[in-house]
C-alpha cells in the first residue's frame, strides 16, 4: 500500500524536474529512454509487475490518446493498460456502492477470561464442555465463540491438553524429591578437597553437609544421619526419593540410613547429568558466584565461606523457579504508593569481604 504513494510522490519530483527542460532536450530524453527500453525488452520477455505498478501506469497513460499509446515502446500492450484502468475503476465504485456491514460484536473481555481460566484450570474439558459450563452460569455464547477464543491464544484441543508431560510430572513430585552431589576444589597450595550437598528441588533449599580431603565411607554415613536429622527438625516429612549419581564415594551404608527414613535412592544413567540438572546447576552457581572469585586456605576456610553462601542462597538470592523469591524467604508485599520510590534508601551489606552482596531498606 505503501508503493502506490511512493511511485507518485516520486513522480510528481520528476515532472517538476522536467519543466524548466527544454523540448529539444526532452526529446533527447525520450529516445534514450526508447533505446534503453528496447534493450531491456530483448533481454526480459515478461516483466512482472506489481499491483502498484499498474495502478501507476493506468492512472498516467489513460489520458492519453488510443492512437498515440499504440506508438509508445511499452512493456505491456495498450490494451492491458486500459484493461487495468477499466478494473481499477469498477472495483472504486464496486467498494463505494457496497453496503458498510456491522458484523458480529466481540465477545465481552471478562467472558474471554472466563473461557480461558476454565480452559486452564481443566486441561480435559473441550470448548462444548466450556460452553455448558458457561450456560449453567446462566453466560449465553455460542460454542463456535468458545472454540474462536480458545484458538486465537493458542490453546490446544482438550485431547493435547489432557496429556500430562514430564515438566509437570516433576514439578507435582518436587516436594518429595531431594538431589546430593560431590563437586571438588582446590586449595591455594592445591589440595583436593570434596564437597557433599543436597537441595530440594520444590523449595531450591541447599544444605552444605560437609567437606573433607579424604571422603571415606564412615564419614559419608554420618553425613547422612546428620541429613536425616535436620530434614526431621525442619519437619520434612514429605521427601520420599534422592537422586544421586554412580560416585563410588556413596557406600551402601549411606543408602541404607535414607532407607530407614523411608527414602529411596534413585541413580542416574552412567553420563547422563541431566537426571540431576537442578543439583549440577546449583555447583555451577556455586562456583561462579563463590569459589572461583575467592582463594580459599583450607578446609576450615572452605567451610566458612560454603556456609555463609548457604545462608546468602537460601535467605535472599532470588530465583527465576520461585518467581524471584528466596528458599527460605517469600516476596516482601509490592509497594503500591507513588510517593514511596521518592523515598528510597536501599543499604547494601556485604558477606564474605565484598565477594556477595545484599541489598535491603534501610531501617
Amino acid at each position: 500500500m505503501l508503493r502506490l504513494p511512493y511511485l507518485a510522490l516520486t513522480g510528481v519530483f520528476a515532472l517538476i524536474r522536467l519543466l524548466p527542460t527544454s523540448n529539444t532536450d526532452k526529446d533527447i530524453e525520450i529516445l534514450i529512454l526508447r533505446h534503453q527500453l528496447a534493450i531491456l525488452q530483448r533481454q526480459v520477455p515478461k516483466p512482472r509487475l506489481t499491483p502498484p505498478d499498474r495502478a501507476f501506469l493506468a492512472a498516467l497513460l489513460h489520458r492519453i490518446p488510443r492512437p498515440t499509446l499504440r506508438t509508445f515502446h511499452l512493456t505491456v500492450s495498450p490494451d492491458t493498460i486500459l484493461r487495468w484502468h477499466r478494473d481499477l475503476l469498477r472495483r472504486r465504485h464496486a467498494r463505494a456502492s457496497r453496503p458498510k456491514r456491522e458484523g458480529r460484536p466481540p465477545t465481552v473481555r471478562s467472558i474471554q477470561t472466563l473461557v480461558l481460566r476454565l480452559a486452564h484450570e481443566n486441561p480435559s474439558w473441550g470448548y462444548r464442555r466450556i460452553h455448558g459450563e458457561l450456560a449453567t452460569s446462566a453466560i449465553k455464547i455460542a460454542p463456535s465463540t468458545v472454540w474462536e477464543i480458545l484458538k486465537t491464544n493458542n490453546i490446544d484441543p482438550a485431547p493435547r491438553r489432557d496429556q500430562q508431560t514430564w515438566a509437570t510430572f516433576l514439578r507435582s513430585q518436587a516436594h518429595a524429591i531431594l538431589a546430593a552431589d560431590f563437586f571438588e576444589t582446590r586449595t591455594l597450595v592445591g589440595t583436593r578437597l570434596f564437597v557433599l550437598a543436597v537441595i530440594e528441588h520444590a523449595t531450591r533449599r541447599i544444605r552444605i553437609l560437609g567437606a573433607t580431603a579424604h571422603p571415606t565411607a564412615a564419614w559419608t554415613t554420618q553425613l547422612a544421619r546428620n541429613l536425616m536429622m535436620d530434614l526431621q527438625d525442619a519437619g520434612a516429612s514429605a521427601v520420599k526419593y534422592l537422586i544421586r549419581d554412580r560416585d563410588s564415594k556413596y557406600t551402601t551404608a549411606f543408602d541404607t540410613v535414607l532407607a530407614d527414613s523411608g527414602i529411596t535412592t534413585v541413580t542416574t544413567g552412567i553420563r547422563v547429568p541431566r537426571m540431576n540438572a537442578i543439583m549440577e546447576r546449583w555447583i555451577r552457581t556455586c562456583r561462579t558466584e563463590l569459589l572461583d572469585r575467592t582463594l580459599i586456605l583450607n578446609q576450615t576456610h572452605l567451610l566458612h565461606a560454603l556456609r555463609e553462601y548457604e545462608g546468602f542462597y537460601n535467605q535472599h538470592r532470588p530465583h527465576r523457579a520461585l518467581h524471584s523469591a528466596a528458599p527460605q524467604r517469600p516476596l516482601p508485599p509490592p509497594i503500591t504508593e507513588p510517593h514511596a520510590f521518592e523515598r528510597l534508601d536501599i543499604r547494601r551489606q556485604d558477606r564474605l569481604g565484598g565477594v556477595l552482596h545484599e541489598y535491603h531498606h534501610a531501617a
